[in-house]
């Protein structure tokens, strides 16, 4: 049996996490895939640093280049992290024709596409089931198991923080910094918890994935993103009242244009914000620190991708499989079964969030007086947009009480437009708040 020797860029969480994995069941693993697998180097930036798994002090060092470079070394797994270095790792080791493992969803979604093509161009590959939805095969399934179909709708929950934070304050009552301190305390969250709470974390995934859907690179800066931070208890009360939780989707669907659209290019939204969904639904049932894809196929119908979405074990699950691949590849003589990306559609954009057509549900905090209702109404009326419903809670005492509107399909700019016009009337009492709302239809 070959022995195929593994480069570990990375010892932290997630590296200590698959040399853990791979000492446990690397036999299984070898009887599986036709090759045993041996760790050779494990690359840390400080040796003497305290760690959850001890690693033999042979195969530990500082100089990723020399692991990298080593002509023994066949397979590279980066888990450092960050843009900067991590893109020199993966560059090197591409260009050198090794096939690289990556769990680091903010350098695909930045340097992905030039990536690909230079993993093309040495005729190895770069492997990445790690870097979206922790151990759910998310990326393999797109790829692989589905790929004759066209998705005409992906949904998904990526961000494990945002979903705890969300559960929490859901069952609790709790408002957002107080949860999110606790989530910190617990581990749930990072001290420095942007990049989660804000949205971006999931953007990257998003990216990653309506690429891989729709067959062009999607830009970051194309993506509409928006965090939870301004999500309230009230909010929740008021969504849980109306049949609805508040959830942080990801939204990936085509946009079915009317037949007289001048528009030139087919269109799909991408986008990651809070979103009303009804109770109902499978992905409402989604909690804590889980994630969640939901992926409907024009041949499949809809199917359901649920489990951790992060953590070592989860992450390192993923980074195995993706070693597994890369060494059947390997034992292949070099052949990539796989292609990692493949831009199969040239003609299509990402449709502006100003175009963007939802229900959405509005609230206000406005004065208890006759004819408060009517001027929003009016100004709602001029713009073309179209009320559902309106609520006014009881139990609010006080020279200002909530106002509900839930509101028909209308464009995110029309939206807009009215908000601010909203505003300023004086019957308004503080910055009118704005969700979308997806029936999944």
């Amino acid at each position: 049996m070959r022995q195929l020797n593994v480069a570990i860029i990375g010892g932290g969480t997630v590296g200590s996490g698959v040399y853990k994995a791979l000492r446990r069941n690397g036999s299984l693993m070898a009887a599986r895939i036709g090759a045993r697998l041996r760790v050779k180097h494990v690359t840390v930036r400080n040796k003497r640093k305290a760690r959850s798994v001890r690693f033999p002090a042979s195969i530990v060092s500082t100089d990723w280049k020399a692991a990298i470079n080593d002509p023994k070394t066949d397979i590279v797994v980066e888990l450092i992290g960050g843009t900067s270095t991590a893109r020199k790792i993966v560059e090197q080791a591409l260009k050198l024709g090794k096939p690289v493992i990556t769990a680091n969803k903010a350098l695909l979604s930045e340097h992905g596409e030039s990536l690909f093509q230079l993993a093309a161009e040495n005729k190895t590959s770069l492997y990445y089931e790690a870097s979206v939805a922790g151990g759910i095969p998310i990326i393999k399934a797109l790829r692989e198991s589905l790929v004759g179909n066209q998705f005409t709708q992906i949904y998904g929950i990526l961000n494990g923080t945002c979903n705890y934070i969300l559960t929490r304050m859901e069952a609790d009552g709790e408002p957002f910094e107080d949860v999110l301190a606790d989530a910190q305390k617990m581990g749930y969250a990072e001290a420095e918890a942007s990049l989660d709470v804000d949205g971006f974390d999931a953007m990257h995934k998003t990216g990653l994935i309506a690429s891989l859907a729709h067959g062009f690179w999607v830009r970051p800066d194309a993506i509409h993103v928006e965090g939870i931070r301004e999500i309230s208890t009230l909010d929740i009360e008021f969504a849980a009242a109306l049949g609805y939780k508040i959830k942080l989707i990801a939204t990936i669907c085509p946009v079915t244009r009317n037949k007289r659209s001048k528009k030139a290019l087919p269109q799909v939204q991408v986008s990651v914000c809070p979103t009303l969904i009804p109770q109902s639904h499978v992905l409402a049932s989604v909690s804590g620190v889980f994630n969640a894809v939901y992926v409907n196929g024009d041949v499949v119908g809809e199917t359901l991708f649920y489990g951790q979405g992060a953590g070592q074990d989860a992450t390192a699950s993923a980074v195995l499989s993706d070693i597994a691949d890369a060494s059947l590849d390997l034992l292949n003589h070099q052949s990539i079964r796989v292609a990692p990306f493949v831009a199969h559609t040239e003609d299509c954009e990402v449709l502006p969030w100003e175009e963007v057509v939802s229900e959405y549900y509005m609230r206000l905090s406005v004065t208890d007086q006759p004819g408060t209702m009517a001027k929003i109404a009016d100004v709602l009326a001029k713009a073309g947009i179209g009320i559902s419903s309106i609520v006014q809670p009881e139990g609010h005492e006080g020279k200002t009480v909530p106002l509900i509107l839930m509101i028909h399909d209308a464009s995110t700019a029309s939206m807009q437009k009215a908000l601010k016009q909203i505003s300023r009337l004086s019957v308004v009492k503080s910055p009118p708040r704005m969700i979308r709302v997806e029936h999944f239809q």
